[in-house]
């Protein structure tokens, strides 16, 4: 029989093990703590910067409104004065809510540079745009009316100028009689006053802004206008010059009181000074009156004035007032008479003439009894 090799006997195959996953360690519990801190504080963080960009909206739109009580100011802005400056002031005086939000706002509408140094009328609590609206436009001009009326003398015209403009009584009267204004033909250069050239009219003058010089300028360039288209070419015939013309214009203005009377006025004042005869008008005595209460005593009619007519011949050295178009109109159109005399008689203001003496004392004796 065939022998057979012996079979090895099986070993049994070990059965494989299955790898197992190592599983990951937990972080330890302080790390989680931190991680929530964290997102804790990133919320609080949005929340905060959140919370304060809402008010900050808030504040930046309470900063363009208005509100409370308008009361009426002056506001001036000064020369040089910044966007950021004028904002403050206006805060400060509480014509806006906000000074810095509204420099920033005045700076973002490009109006920075277009505020005028000026002086404007504002009120309490105005809105930004409001206030800085009437800051970047033209200023609006007051104005103030002056009138001098016909026959005003100097010293009259500076009390007005001083009631009306806020101009001193000796400021003016200083500038009117420095001897520097001059108006050719009629106000000759280095006259020392320029009484009976300041024009009787009602004029307008820039509140806050008028000076004295001009004040004398604007009246004697309204002589010059309205004086322009009267006769002159008769101061010639008539013997005297333009200056001359005006002085008998300003005693026409002090006694007549009715129109018809000038022209016989004037012709009064050219027979007496033709003949050399004293005027013996009282009205230039009064223009240098030595004791100034509007009435002549007997000592003041002897007072040895240049503006003495009745001691001196001739005409005074200045006007006595500021005469208006009718009596220069006299002066250069005086009425062709032989009247010497003339004197004030009834309630209208009318004068009565006479050639001789004797006719006058009649006239006095009528008129005044």
């Amino acid at each position: 029989m065939l022998e057979t090799a012996p079979t090895k006997p099986e070993t049994p195959e070990t059965p494989e093990t299955p790898e197992t996953e190592t599983p990951e360690a937990e972080p330890p519990k302080q790390h989680r703590r931190r991680g929530l801190a964290g997102l804790v504080v990133s919320l609080a963080f949005l929340l905060l910067a959140g919370g304060l960009a809402f008010s900050g909206f808030r504040y930046y739109n309470w900063c363009q409104g208005a509100s409370g009580p308008r009361t009426p100011l002056t506001f001036t802005v000064s020369e040089g004065a910044s966007g950021s400056e004028v904002a403050d002031a206006l805060h400060e005086r509480g014509v806006l809510r906000c000074g810095m939000v509204s420099g920033w706002l005045l700076r973002k509408d490009g109006l920075q540079d277009r505020i005028r140094a000026a002086t404007y009328q504002l009120t309490t609590n105005m809105t930004p745009h409001a206030a800085f609206l009437i800051l970047s436009s033209p200023p609006v001009v007051q104005t103030v009316r002056l009138t001098i009326p016909e026959g005003y003398r100097l010293t009259q015209i500076a009390e007005r100028v001083q009631e009306e403009l806020a101009i001193p009584q000796k400021t003016f009267l200083d500038a009117a009689n420095s001897g520097e204004w001059s108006l050719p033909p009629y106000l000759p250069k280095d006259t020392a006053t320029t009484e009976g050239f300041l024009f009787p009219a009602t004029y307008q003058f820039t509140k806050g802004a008028t000076t004295a010089d001009d004040v004398v300028r604007r009246l004697l360039d309204q002589f010059g206008t309205e004086a322009k288209d009267l006769p002159w070419q008769n101061a010639e015939r008539l013997g005297v010059t333009p200056y001359e013309v005006v002085i008998i214009a300003s005693m026409i203005e002090e006694e007549a009181r009715v129109q018809h009377d000038r022209p016989l006025i004037a012709g009064v004042i050219y027979n007496r000074l033709d003949r050399g005869m004293p005027l013996g008008i009282d009205a230039t005595l009064l223009y240098d009156d030595p004791t100034p209460d509007g009435q002549l005593s007997e000592s003041d009619l002897r007072y040895d004035s240049p503006y003495n007519t009745r001691l001196h011949i001739g005409l005074p050295p200045t006007p006595i007032s500021n005469p208006g178009l009718p009596s220069l109109e006299a002066a250069l159109n005086p009425a062709k008479t032989d009247y010497l005399y003339y004197v004030l008689c009834g309630a209208d203001g009318h004068h009565r003439f006479a050639v001789t003496f004797e006719q006058h004392l009649q006239n006095v004796q009528a008129c005044l009894g």
